[in-house]
């Protein structure tokens, strides 16, 4: 079960005097040739010393290459996610602790405190200072070429940016009017907010400290439109695709953009060690191979990698399974931590005024829910492994109700006959298909990414069981950016996609994905972007229950409703999600669906089970991949094609 999210400190956060650092055997050849400076040097002066016998891990040794597979160059930036450097991150036990941050310093989730580590370097070893966060929030965040809009949306309350105050060279101080109680956990996310830059490098692109008619030959060069344009492209930590842009997490990408072979090194001034002096990551390099994902089976199979999760699917296990004795590894088996595996996303938005009326009127959505076999579809797709359940908090949460999970789960096509009736569409064509008022028929064209292989086998089996209740469903494959940006267009009728990320909540967690807070969640892209952009842009929500989310979000996040009344965190969220379980905003399909994990026999700290979630833990993150290290040369090792 998820804890509260508190700043405990399980690791130790001494001098680097306390313990003798140990060089890195890979890097001895840089630092004898002078090309870097010795450990004793670059270590920070408060160093994160884990104690791996006190998280019952065991203590490593360096070296060695981790091989894994991706199947886009672009989920290189997957890197920044597993290697889960913040400046708060969850542990294994989804508390949150101090992490590149040396303490935080909390005031009734109004008033933050950061104090960095003393001596903390960026990987080409210039120091990370509070400039860096200076140099975001002036001359990035409120800079109006380089962000348009303002400051983003969490770092406004109550639409008021907070006083930003540099103390010192290591401590920085975040103070709003009013709470910001999730302002943290954004910063602990698989994607967080980088409120920090490299300043020293980014520098040399803005035109503050670079004059114009110096940018304009590497703006010509570059093909961009003008200095702004010029700085983004270099300024992104999260995409990685910059091998000359600083980093402080464990892995350093050595490639460019573009390409079908990425190799990641140690970042010789990375700020964790164990408490041996060994510096982490204990893996010397990580190597990054692109594939189609429907050979990543196949290739596991025949041992052509180290660790992988991503783009395996559980139809693959038979397969990986029979590779197991031959090549050395194992295939574990982890619960999702996606509210739902599978999930139906009607888009509220759907720019067709018939269609859209139809799609928020809850009786339909309720009606497709109930026109689901979930039992076919998991003993077909998953030989019953998976939950039966609906789109709410999983089993582990303190906000876990088996009424959320099982409303409107169970297969009845008589009652959702009745309630598609009940909603006047009676009228039928030839071969049952039921047809709007204006005569169309009650088509439903499903887009997916195409990703995963499960949605497409799941839309095939709804497609039976729907045309029970006289809807047709199409299912059209699309790339996941033309989903996405179609969506947001309101040219989509309804997507395929997991749940919310934030599958077991606890009452601390921001509801944010419940509300319409963003523009990317697909069953209101338009009222997302609304709130996103302060009523800039996008349009006001116009269904009822879909306001009270947002004033419930409010609620948790001020402890007030709009008129006065007070409410808990914990009522708020409970609120929040009876709505969703009530409305069907979003359809579930099955839940917890078993995630394989391919880990070489040689690869030790991986968790025989663990959650693989993206929201908290960013997939391998929480589990703390820079700890992971290999134990002996496999026995059998097959070069990667």
């Amino acid at each position: 079960m998820l804890r509260p999210l508190t700043l405990a400190c399980m690791m130790l956060a001494g001098p680097a005097g306390a313990f003798t650092p140990v060089e890195a055997p890979s890097l001895l050849p840089q630092v004898r040739a002078g090309d870097l400076p010795p450990i004793e040097s670059r270590a920070s002066s408060e160093p994160l010393i884990v104690e791996m016998e006190a998280k019952n891990r065991e203590p490593g040794r360096h070296g060695g290459t981790l091989r894994t597979l991706i199947a886009k160059s672009k989920n290189i930036r997957f890197m920044v996610v597993w290697g889960y450097a913040r400046l708060v991150g969850y542990g294994e036990d989804y508390e949150l602790r101090p992490d590149i941050l040396k303490d935080v310093d909390v005031v009734d989730d109004r008033i933050f405190t950061f104090t960095l580590r003393a001596g903390h370097r960026w990987s080409d070893g210039h120091p990370f200072t509070t400039e860096d966060f200076r140099y975001w929030w002036e001359d990035v965040a409120n800079n109006p070429d380089l962000s348009p809009t303002g400051p983003p949306s969490f770092m406004m309350v109550d639409e008021k940016p907070p006083l930003v105050t540099i103390l010192d060279e290591t401590n920085v101080r975040f103070e709003w009017s009013g709470k910001n109680p999730e302002f943290l956990a954004l910063l602990a996310a698989a994607r967080p907010p980088f409120i920090y830059r490299p300043a020293h490098y980014l520098k040399q692109f803005h035109e503050r400290y670079t004059d114009i008619e110096t940018l304009e030959p590497l703006i010509q060069k570059k093909k961009m439109r003008n200095w702004a344009q010029l700085h983004n492209r270099f300024d992104n930590l999260y995409k990685n695709d910059n091998p000359d842009l600083p980093t402080l997490q464990p892995w350093v990408n050595t490639t460019g953009k573009k390409g079908e072979h990425f190799v990641m090194v140690r970042n010789p001034y990375y700020h964790r060690f164990d408490s041996y002096g060994l510096q982490l990551p204990y893996i010397d390099t990580v190597d990054m191979r692109v594939a189609a994902s429907s050979l990543f089976p196949a290739k596991a199979m025949v041992g052509e990698v180290d660790l992988l999760a991503k783009g395996l699917g559980f139809s693959g296990v038979p397969l990986l399974k029979r590779g197991e004795a031959q090549q050395g590894y194992h295939t574990r088996l982890w619960p999702t931590g996606a509210s739902s595996h599978i999930a139906l996303y009607p888009n509220l938005n759907y720019h067709d005024p018939v269609w859209r009326e139809v799609l928020q009127n809850r009786d339909f959505r309720r009606a497709l829910s109930l026109g689901i076999d979930r039992r076919i579809i998991n003993r077909t797709l998953y030989f019953g492994l998976a939950k039966e359940v609906g789109n709410s908090a999983l089993e582990g949460s303190p906000l876990y109700d088996p009424a959320n999970s099982s409303a409107y789960a169970r297969y009845d096509p008589d009652a959702a006959n009745a309630l598609l009736d009940g909603m006047g569409l009676t009228e039928r064509r030839g071969d049952g298909t039921r047809l709007l008022s204006d005569g169309r028929p009650l088509e439903i064209v499903v887009e997916t990414a195409g990703e995963r292989a499960e949605e497409v086998d799941a839309l095939e089996l709804i497609t039976e069981t729907w045309r029970e209740i006289g809807v047709r469903l199409l299912a059209r494959p699309s790339d996941r950016n033309i989903l996405r940006n179609r969506s947001y267009a309101g040219q989509t009728m309804m997507t395929v996609w997991s749940g919310w990320d934030l599958g077991v909540p606890t009452v601390d967690s921001a509801p944010e994905e419940l509300a319409p807070t963003r523009q990317s969640t697909l069953i209101w892209p338009k009222w997302g972007q609304h709130f996103q952009t302060m009523g800039s842009m996008g349009a006001k929500p116009d269904m009822p229950a879909v306001r009270e989310l947002l004033e419930l979000y409010k609620g948790w996040r001020t402890g007030r409703l709009y008129d006065g009344t007070a409410v808990s965190k914990e009522d708020a969220w409970k609120r929040m999600l009876h709505i969703h379980a009530q409305e069907q905003l979003i359809i579930g399909v099955v839940a917890q669906a078993p995630q394989p994990v391919v880990v070489s026999g040689a690869l030790r700290n991986v968790p025989e089970m663990g959650l693989y979630a993206w929201e908290p833990g960013a997939q391998f993150g929480v589990h703390r991949m820079d700890e992971f290290w290999f134990s002996e040369t496999p026995a059998k090792t097959v070069a990667l094609k």
